[in-house]
């Protein structure tokens, strides 16, 4: 599958995470922001143990890459990241919440080209630019 089209499904999954986890985190009887969180990644993991078991992905043989220390690496930060959003969607409004969440990319982005020696174009920085005024102008109040 092209990885657009990849991408368009992850959009859209994804766009329904903030929703969802604040009706079920905010107001009266709302589940805790890190119970959510468990529940949620438990899911994840079960899911990605289906694909793993279809596609016949070894997982232990992957354990001796000296890459993972990267792979663990992100862990820690997807779980803070997840833990810090869920926990900010549980008090604030997603329409607030989401886009300043959502300048991850930006910062992702800022670390490509710091780090990964990715290329910077005028085009690039135009779309940080729009990117920067557009969740000023979303999560403004």
């Amino acid at each position: 599958m092209n990885y657009l089209v990849w991408a368009v499904v992850a959009m859209g999954a994804y766009s329904l995470v903030a929703p969802l986890m604040r009706l079920a985190t905010a107001g009266q009887g709302a589940i805790p922001s890190t119970v959510a969180a468990l529940v949620a990644n438990t899911v994840l993991v079960v899911l990605t143990l289906g694909v793993i078991g279809v596609t016949g992905e070894s997982v232990l043989d992957q354990f001796a890459d000296p890459r993972m220390r990267y792979v663990l690496a992100a862990g820690v930060c997807l779980g803070v990241g997840i833990l810090a959003y869920y926990r900010a969607l549980a008090v604030g409004r997603v329409s607030v919440v989401a886009p300043v969440f959502a300048m991850f990319f930006v910062a992702s982005s800022a670390v490509g080209v710091v780090l990964l020696d990715e290329p910077v174009t005028a085009r690039k920085l135009l779309g940080v630019a729009f990117a920067v005024v557009a969740v000023i102008l979303v999560a403004g109040e």
